[in-house]
């Protein structure tokens, strides 16, 4: 398939705000990839499609995972919204016939990112913190620190969603902690 086809493709399977910043995810991602010297072509469908079952119902979403033979932590149980990474990264190998693992594993981690994170993982997780439509409190900053270092920015994506969940008093999945913790002993 194309880029085209997989726009098409996601325009039908979301609304209009989720479609436009899938949009703009890919954009970012492809800017990201130009800067730190990661696959361009890689970046732009991994970011087009990063989103691509977050709008199927959680059902679905969870037939997707347990027909894959993917059993579910208790986190991920008890966080529908960490669901759509999962069943997205399923999809987009079963439905569209994508076999580059960079990536399935670009869908499937920018969510709760992991130890490890390739240059591709990395890049999606940020590009959906920094895409063009973002406007929380702090986005700014991460923008900042996302044309300064990869690293600064997945430091501060990752410390921004653990302290947003245990604020909320919702769990944290383990593969945050762990590349939080990757970054910080690293920088030492």
């Amino acid at each position: 398939m194309s880029f085209d086809d997989y726009k098409k493709l996601i325009k039908g399977r979301m609304g209009e705000k989720r479609y436009r910043h899938s949009v703009n995810v890919s954009k970012e991602a492809v800017r990201l990839a130009e800067k730190y010297g990661a696959d361009v072509q890689k970046a732009k469908i991994a970011g087009i499609l990063h989103d691509v079952t977050k709008e199927t119902p959680f059902d679905e979403q969870l037939k997707i995972i347990t027909d894959s033979g993917i059993i579910l932590d208790d986190v991920q149980k008890n966080s529908q919204k960490l669901w759509h990474s999962l069943s997205g990264s399923i999809f987009v190998q079963k439905e569209l016939g994508i076999d580059d693992e960079d990536i399935i594993n670009a869908i499937k981690y920018h969510t709760s990112g992991r130890a490890d994170m390739s240059l591709l993982e990395r890049i999606i997780f940020i590009a959906d913190f920094t895409s063009e439509e973002r406007d929380y409190d702090g986005v700014e900053i991460m923008r900042k620190k996302a044309d300064e270092s990869l690293e600064e920015a997945m430091a501060f994506g990752l410390a921004y969603t653990i302290a947003d969940l245990a604020s909320r008093n919702l769990p944290i999945h383990p593969n945050a902690l762990e590349a939080y913790n990757q970054i910080m002993i690293n920088r030492k």
